[in-house]
């Protein structure tokens, strides 16, 4: 039996755009493409498409799956090291957990917070990371941008540190939106919410051309960052081309 695309997508309730982006790198090619361009697919296909969501839904990221169905790494030894990473991760949540809940008993008149609970569960290792990298990619001058941003966030309170989180959930809700309704990245109505992006980002440090779209370049290669944009396959990248196209138009 053959399905269409369409077909498959309906059925697996994956998005058409999803089933490219498998093509796209390999990982589920279809059985054969129409004169008209359209894939089709049959059972071979389907029941890898079965495995590969099974993966996903164990938490593993596309190239672990890969390498699971390719027989590159036994099942096992990949969700052994998922596990391992699950575990800290659910130690570093389950700390974040109680700095939310002594924040709230704050918020509602409880003992007073020190400062430096706020932060705690936070990975200072992971920002550090974050901040070596800027540096390697862009030389010494990204160094001045790490300390502006220190300078500036230094004088924040909490409610200043939870707006500014707060719009960013909003930025990335109506990316989101436009990335689902295939809303070109130079789009005007992508522009503009990229030039709202900008001005969220000033508020930390104040980029320029090259240092805008480096950082949209990071969102796509850092695996901390792109986790952020799990909303679908090619969104992180759909983001990194709206904050090139601003960037190449504004800046």
């Amino acid at each position: 039996m053959v399905w269409s695309i369409a077909e498959v997508a309906r059925m697996s309730k994956v998005t058409s755009r999803t089933l490219r982006h498998y093509d796209a790198i390999g990982l589920l090619p279809p059985a054969w493409t129409g004169d008209n361009g359209y894939r089709y697919y049959e059972r071979d296909q389907v029941l890898r498409l079965q495995q590969i969501l099974l993966l996903r839904d164990l938490g593993l990221g596309l190239d672990a799956v890969a390498e699971v169905l390719d027989g590159r790494h036994r099942t096992v030894d990949v969700l052994r090291n998922h596990e391992q990473w699950l575990r800290t991760e659910q130690e570093r949540l389950a700390r974040l957990a109680a700095t939310v809940a002594k924040t709230i008993e704050d918020l509602e008149g409880g003992d007073t917070v020190k400062m430096e609970e706020l932060f705690d569960g936070f990975d200072a290792d992971r920002q550090a990371r974050y901040e070596k990298e800027l540096v390697e990619r862009f030389g010494e001058g990204a160094q001045e941008h790490i300390d502006e941003s220190r300078s500036k966030m230094r004088t924040w309170d909490k409610a200043a540190a939870d707006r500014f989180m707060a719009e960013w959930q909003d930025i990335s809700t109506a990316y989101a939106a436009l990335f689902d309704n295939n809303v070109a990245a130079d789009a005007q109505e992508t522009l503009e919410l990229t030039d709202r992006h900008y001005r969220w980002i000033c508020l930390s440090w104040t980029p320029n051309r090259e240092s805008y779209t480096g950082l949209g370049q990071l969102y796509v290669d850092s695996p901390d960052f792109k986790v952020q944009f799990a909303h679908a396959e090619g969104f992180a990248e759909y983001v990194r081309d709206a904050i090139a196209a601003y960037a190449q138009a504004r800046l």
